[in-house]
């Protein structure tokens, strides 16, 4: 039997699956880097922008790392409330 890393190796082997996988990582660092972006123009830090969300400061810290390792995605909803923190809009758009 594989072990999960294994089969995650085997998996990426495949061109579908490394392309598709790629593809995701580079539109969660964008939207990473946009989010980091409002937040600087705003000037505010995790602390802050979590106040105005009503919740603690590491749940932002997490909502960014999440973001940076792709290992969690988080709600529409939870980015509408960052962005508004932010003093900024949610605009999604399908292309």
């Amino acid at each position: 039997m594989q072990s999960h890393n294994q089969l995650i190796k085997k998996l990426m082997r495949r061109p579908g699956v490394r392309a598709e996988v790629e593809r995701l990582e580079r539109e969660e660092s964008a939207l990473l880097d946009a989010l980091l972006k409002a937040r600087q123009a705003a000037g505010l830090t995790q602390a802050q922008v979590a106040e105005r969300m009503g919740t603690q400061a590491p749940a932002v810290a997490r909502l960014e790392r999440a973001l940076a390792s792709g290992k969690h995605s988080p709600s529409v909803a939870t980015l509408r409330k960052y962005v508004k923190a932010c003093g900024k809009r949610l605009v999604l758009r399908v292309a």
